[in-house]
């Protein structure tokens, strides 16, 4: 079969870990060129490597041109396998991406599966663990994809160190997903997490989050010993069954008070747009929407991650997808 052709100079990781996901649920082999081409170290990192490491090992599959650094891959999966399975990044790349990868793949799988993944859990470019765990994972659980995940330990970039466990159930047959309207509000719910840190810190970060959305289930927890300093913000709110949370990080000459602005900034925003669906979980339902054959929801005006998404997936699967501007921001994204 002749490899479907990409051209990864207009996204990051995110086109590879898409590409990688459709090979193994349809079988199509790619050759992806120009890979981060435009990002200032372009090519593949350790955490991409293993991404495509451990997508030839779930699927028996095969992968020229991986290594770091190479800024061109042919990928061809066999035939996924569930069962017990191990991947350690090691740097502080994310676990919730590599988890997210290999996903739709492990629902295809006949038997059930177990992954433990090491690296980080809590990085600035990627979904928090609490994103996956209350928002991600309960999304997926309405389409047939079901799915549960257990934080072993917190892992901060850039340390790492961190590790998450999943227990994936076979789910070969996600149903189409219609999320238009959002429900009524419920109680917010924010979180400081903080590793090696003096508490006063934390507690700043809490305050400045409190000032934009008032909470009554407020704290700042202590996560387990482990290696390195870390701290992230996390606001989390209730609409009906859905949920959204955000999140902010800690970083080297930012203070506290702005990092947890920004957190209650983005919830303030999505509750002011009305619409059910966030801009991180927009991006991370099109690719199992595009999978159960289509369906729509109603969105954030949708980051640059959505339009180089799209047109991967629409490489290897037979549909269109289409964005509609509507009221106050909100877009409707169809598939079908």
């Amino acid at each position: 079969m002749k490899p479907i052709q990409l051209d990864g100079s207009s996204g990051g990781g995110q086109m590879l870990r898409t590409a990688l996901s459709l090979a193994m649920v349809t079988g199509q082999p790619f050759r992806m060129t120009n890979i981060r081409g435009k990002r200032p170290r372009p090519g593949l990192m350790r955490q991409h490597l293993t991404c495509v490491r451990a997508a030839c090992e779930i699927s028996g599959g095969t992968a020229d041109g991986a290594e770091i650094g190479s800024t061109e891959l042919v990928f061809r999966a066999g035939k996924v396998r569930g069962g017990s399975y191990h991947f350690a990044i090691g740097t502080a790349g994310s676990t919730t991406l590599l988890f997210q990868t290999l996903l739709p793949a492990l629902w295809q799988a006949a038997e059930a599966s177990t992954l433990t993944l090491e690296g980080g859990t809590h990085n600035p470019m990627a979904p928090p663990f609490e994103f996956i765990d209350r928002v991600f994972l309960p999304a997926m659980a309405r389409m047939g994809g079901i799915a549960s995940v257990t934080l072993a330990s917190a892992g901060f970039a850039p340390a790492g160190g961190g590790a998450l466990q999943a227990s994936i159930h076979s789910s070969p047959k996600l149903q189409r997903i219609e999320l238009m309207a959002r429900g009524e509000p419920g109680e917010a719910r924010i979180r400081v997490l903080s590793r090696h840190l003096p508490l006063s810190i934390g507690g700043r970060m809490l305050d400045a989050a409190l000032e934009l959305i008032p909470s009554k289930d407020a704290a700042v927890e202590s996560c387990e010993p482990g290696p390195g300093a870390g701290i992230c913000c996390l606001v989390e709110a209730e609409f009906g069954e859905l949920r959204e949370l955000t999140s902010s990080f800690g970083e080297q000459g930012v203070s506290a008070e702005k990092v947890g602005h920004h957190a209650a900034k983005a919830m303030k925003d999505f509750i002011g747009c009305g619409a059910p669906v966030g801009r991180c979980l927009a991006d991370q339902l099109l690719l199992p929407m595009a999978i159960a054959g289509g369906g729509r929801f109603a969105t954030m005006a949708p980051d640059a991650h959505v339009p180089t998404n799209i047109a991967v997936i629409e490489k290897f699967l037979p549909l269109r997808f289409r964005i509609q501007k509507g009221e106050r921001g909100v877009h409707v994204i169809e598939a079908g």
